[in-house]
């Protein structure tokens, strides 16, 4: 009986992981629109391309690209779970501005990427290197690419650049050390729930399920063997992502590294409550590793 009861619990917590609930793609916009975060005038006036990537998966991935000029230096940027590309438009001018090109896109199981499932950036990270081939073929071999994501995009994109070395820097904004410890943080905050057991079950549940298992979501283990540039972000207050994780990262990566953690913020909120300071930091680092 209480076998029973743990298994149910279990897949239950591993639905809620694997098919979180995504926000509709026209909500997103409209939202975005709403806080102030998309000018309606001024995105509908960049030059831009809309296009369908292949996923290794079989299914399509969904993005915008925004050339500026013959700019030779991109930011790919990845957006948080739940909710689509339009989430990563606020990012956009710091970037335009310095003279990148930008290419923002849909997770797969978001937007109108295909996919019918989330993986935390075990799968996501195939994608964004499906996007990185892209955007190289669209500016040549020798184009700068960087990438900046937040929340699951930060997961995603500090889990693609252990495997694809053409990433010459990478922002990581309230992303996790370690998915496995993220869900326990979360299952004792959200249910009160502190039982290991049922976080081993619903890993292997998962692993049974979509073939990946907690364990398997873990940026910090590559971090320590990494050199590429990396600019940690962490809201001050936030409590969703525990600021801690950023803090963890940030002292066992090698190389060049730098950390801003953002007064008076909660989960993703550091740039929209610290928009200069945000900017400033950015632009910093973009001209200590000499990419501006």
């Amino acid at each position: 009986m209480i076998f029973s009861a743990t298994f149910i619990i279990a897949w239950h917590f591993s639905n809620k992981i694997i098919y979180p609930k995504v926000a509709k793609y026209n909500y997103t916009y409209d939202y975005e629109v709403e806080e102030g975060r998309i000018e309606i005038t001024k995105f509908n006036s960049l030059e831009k391309q809309e296009v369908y990537i292949d996923s290794q998966y079989g299914y399509k991935i969904h993005g915008l690209f925004f050339p500026n000029s013959s700019s030779k230096k991109a930011i790919i940027l990845c957006h948080g779970i739940t909710w689509s590309l339009y989430g990563s438009v606020k990012y956009m001018d710091m970037f335009l501005k310095r003279g990148f090109a930008v290419f923002i896109y849909d997770h797969r199981n978001h937007g109108l990427s295909g996919g019918k499932d989330t993986s935390f950036g075990y799968y996501e990270k195939f994608d964004l290197k499906k996007c990185t081939d892209w955007v190289v073929n669209k500016l040549g071999k020798d184009v700068i690419v960087g990438l900046h994501g937040e929340s699951m995009g930060a997961g995603t994109v500090l889990q693609n650049i252990a495997i694809d070395p053409r990433i010459k820097f990478c922002i990581d904004d309230c992303g996790y050390s370690d998915a496995e410890d993220l869900f326990r943080y979360r299952l004792e905050k959200d249910y009160n729930i502190k039982k290991v057991p049922l976080m081993s079950l619903s890993s292997k549940i998962s692993k049974m399920r979509v073939g990946w298992s907690f364990k398997d979501v873990s940026p910090i283990t590559t971090l320590s063997k990494l050199e590429i540039p990396i600019l940690f972000i962490h809201g001050e207050e936030d409590d969703y992502v525990p600021t801690f994780m950023c803090k963890q990262m940030y002292s066992v990566k090698k190389g060049y590294k730098n950390i801003y953690i953002a007064p008076n913020s909660g989960h993703a909120e550091s740039y929209w409550k610290n928009k200069d300071e945000y900017d400033k930091k950015v632009g910093e680092f973009l001209e200590a590793i000499n990419i501006i």
